[in-house]
């Protein structure tokens, strides 16, 4: 299956439709192509507190979402985060089906 950066940019729509309504207008506002220099030092942070991950409020969670931010700006990386996204899905959706399954 051919993965696009379109499908990338569904994704992010989707799952920013299930944010609660400040969150979503923030990310909307963040997205927009004039914001393009807030997007980059807001992107760097993250993934700077990401690498960071030991310190206390700083965790994992904040390089997938300066990645995700930074792909507004940088197109080559869509592709390669919907395809990690995908092989999540596929990784969670094994392992909860074996969770499911008595002894296996």
């Amino acid at each position: 299956m051919d993965v696009t950066a379109a499908d990338w940019d569904s994704r992010v729509d989707r799952l920013s439709a299930k944010l609660p309504d400040r969150l979503r207008a923030g990310l909307d506002w963040l997205r927009e192509p004039s914001r393009r220099p807030v997007r980059i030092v807001a992107a760097a942070l993250f993934i700077l507190g990401g690498v960071f991950s030991i310190l206390p409020v700083l965790g994992l969670w904040m390089l997938p979402v300066g990645l995700a931010l930074i792909s507004q700006d940088v197109p080559g990386l869509k592709v390669p985060l919907e395809r990690s996204a995908r092989w999540i899905e596929r990784t969670w959706e094994r392992l909860a089906a074996r969770w499911r399954k008595p002894g296996a």
